[in-house]
């Protein structure tokens, strides 16, 4: 392996994510990446097992980026068990927002290599961040809470809201309604 491997494919993946957040997932292509990183049309395959490859490498550094925006939306709540989840909540559905390449490619490519160990790694925080936001509701790791704050989350930000935020005529709810449905919106900071 030469001396500039690492920063090739880390040029690699920067154009990558680049391309993604500018043309979202049709915007990503082996030769786009290469051109955008300045190196050879040849060097990917040097670096990915293709484009899933690159796709994966990718993938494992958006769950990085998105994890530091639920952190970053978290910390700058107030300390109340229901403000903490619901700023991670509004952390995540602000990435999806102004990131919708890059979560496309996190949850909707069928060519991520799912057994690779830095992906399974950064995806494991990203839920992490989710689990520990959770806990105060159910007082201890309990996959129903869970299941229902992210599938709600999730489902949320994969709603294309037309026309100015409505879809068949209807304005939708903020997010912070739903979630008060499911979890106790009062649980004091204390619990």
């Amino acid at each position: 392996m030469t001396r500039d491997t690492p920063s090739t494919r880390d040029a690699l993946i920067e154009a990558g994510l680049s391309l993604l957040i500018e043309g979202g997932p049709e915007g990503l292509t082996l030769r786009r990446a290469a051109a955008r990183a300045g190196v050879s049309h040849a060097a990917p395959a040097h670096h990915f097992n293709g484009l899933p490859g690159l796709q994966t490498a990718i993938a494992t550094r958006a769950f990085a980026l998105f994890t530091e925006t639920m952190i970053r939306h978290r910390d700058a709540a107030e300390p109340t068990p229901f403000a903490r989840l619901l700023a991670i909540c509004d952390g995540y559905l602000d990435f999806a927002a102004q990131r919708a390449g890059l979560f496309h490619v996190m949850f909707n490519c069928p060519d991520l290599d799912h057994t690779d160990a830095a992906l399974q790694s950064e995806s494991a925080k990203a839920y992490g961040v989710l689990r520990e936001g959770c806990l105060p509701f159910s007082g201890g790791p309990d996959l129903v809470t869970e299941g229902l704050v992210w599938s709600s989350v999730h489902g949320y930000a994969m709603l294309d809201f037309k026309q100015d935020g409505r879809q068949m005529g209807e304005v939708p709810p903020p997010f912070r309604s739903l979630l008060a449905r499911l979890v106790d919106p009062t649980l004091s900071a204390d619990r």
